[in-house]
């Protein structure tokens, strides 16, 4: 892409209501921009690295085994009657009612009507088990939406739902989900760590959120430090086979957020092994039973013959407030540090004199050759001047950025940089482009 036909509004101050760093460097960096309290329009740089974290948590979901879907955004108002939900959901969720006065509701998440998709279309034990998912809008009216995307009235999120006919295939369902989403997240640099969590207005007795550390975390989370760098367990695993042990490592170190927090269990721990911090929710796990098949009848016909309610669970990824989580944990003063993985582009290119010959030429040769490797490159084709073209490839945080002037040029060689490590090395652009081309993303 080059830069003359982008569109990339970057400010060089952030508004004065942007209150955490994500907020501020989002707006800074043209990724987003506010339409109303809580709701954002999703501009170009910000929604290419919302699609690369919608295709790793899509790509993980499909190797552990889940489905694919797409649920509407409007739910029937009866359907949460069934479940009980209805009224007891609270002033978060939107009711509307459209003109053949029909009770609806724009979904806060789809425990129901999902429910109501299974119940329709499976009777036996022995297409079990199921696990369907799809990444999908929502809203939730919160009472003060504040931080940008991090808690925002308007989210996209992954959320799948697990079927099983007996407590032993759900736990087995609940295993596979805690797995893949160590490796999801995992794949975008990011350390989360499962604790021990309130269940909620979803329900259920078994529960985990997955929790990244940061200073401007919404809640104190504490947790033995062994956990924060434990690697992934890596795609290699055998996702129907015994994964207990995988998730007993994690769960046997203490670790829980704030509203379960046993203050005489983590200081049994030696003082050493306490890690006690702020925390954001990245997603959020749960087991719950038959608290939704009971009420809705989503029944199938076990090996014996006899009719019974599914055991559920669900399995939450927060895709847009994920942007944010990755920004707390990884910036500078300078601007954003994007993971290889999830970054809008793989390399920037920043062309010091524009309309000369020779950096013209260079830059036109590294544009074609890396777009020919299949890299995604931002091409700096503008005129403005070189600090403000340094500055805003830093703000936007693409991991290699070369650098095309006139002298170095002259002299044979180009500069690229390391957004990550600060490193600068001069060399051949046939060089630099041969070690950019065989680079991998995560």
């Amino acid at each position: 892409m080059r830069l003359s036909r982008y569109f990339l509004p970057v400010l060089k101050e952030a508004p004065s209501d942007a209150q955490i760093v994500s907020h501020q460097l989002m707006l800074r960096a043209g990724m987003i921009r506010q339409e109303a309290a809580g709701i954002y329009a999703w501009l170009p740089l910000g929604l290419r690295v919302l699609k690369k974290i919608e295709q790793i948590v899509r790509e993980e979901m499909d190797r552990a085994g889940a489905i694919e879907l797409l649920m509407p955004t409007l739910q029937l108002a009866d359907l949460w009657r069934e479940s009980g939900r209805y009224d007891a959901y609270g002033p978060e969720m939107l009711r509307i009612t459209d003109r053949h006065e029909r009770e609806l509701l724009y979904g806060p998440t789809n425990e129901e009507m999902i429910t109501e998709i299974f119940r329709g279309s499976v009777r036996s034990y022995r297409d079990l088990p199921k696990n369907l998912y799809h990444v999908q809008w929502k809203f939730r009216d919160e009472t003060r939406p504040r931080f940008g995307v991090m808690r925002g009235r308007e989210f996209l999120m992954k959320d799948a739902y697990s079927f099983d006919l007996d407590a032993e295939g759900a736990r087995k369902a609940y295993n596979r989900m805690f797995v893949a989403y160590l490796n999801l997240f995992g794949r975008m640099g990011l350390k989360a760590v499962p604790m021990r969590a309130d269940t909620g207005p979803i329900g259920g007795d078994l529960s985990h959120e997955f929790i990244v550390l940061a200073e401007t975390g919404e809640s104190a989370v504490f947790c033995h430090k062994d956990l924060v760098e434990m690697p992934a367990p890596g795609p290699d695993v055998d996702w129907y086979g015994d994964l207990q042990p995988l998730v007993n490592k994690r769960t046997a170190l203490y670790a829980a957020t704030e509203e379960i927090h046993d203050e005489a269990a983590f200081n049994a721990l030696p003082e050493g092994d306490r890690l006690s911090a702020r925390g954001i929710e990245v997603g959020h796990i749960f087991s719950f039973g038959t608290k939704y098949s009971e009420p809705m009848k989503a029944m199938v016909t076990g090996p014996d013959g006899k009719d019974v309610p599914v055991q559920m669970g669900s399995y939450g990824v927060g895709v847009s407030r994920l942007l944010g989580a990755i920004i707390e944990a990884s910036h500078d003063e300078a601007g954003i540090i994007w993971p290889e993985s999830v970054a809008p582009f793989h390399v920037g290119i920043v062309n010091m004199r524009q309309g000369d010959a020779a950096c013209d030429a260079a830059c036109e040769t590294a544009y074609a050759a890396l777009k020919a490797a299949g890299k995604d490159v931002l091409y700096d084709d503008t005129d403005a001047r070189g600090g403000a073209k340094f500055a805003t490839m830093d703000l936007i945080g693409l991991p290699w950025q070369l650098v095309v002037g006139p002298k170095g040029i002259a002299e044979g060689v180009v500069e690229i940089k390391n957004r990550k490590t600060g490193e600068r090395h001069t060399a051949s652009l046939d060089s630099v482009l041969e070690g950019l081309t065989k680079s991998k993303t995560a």
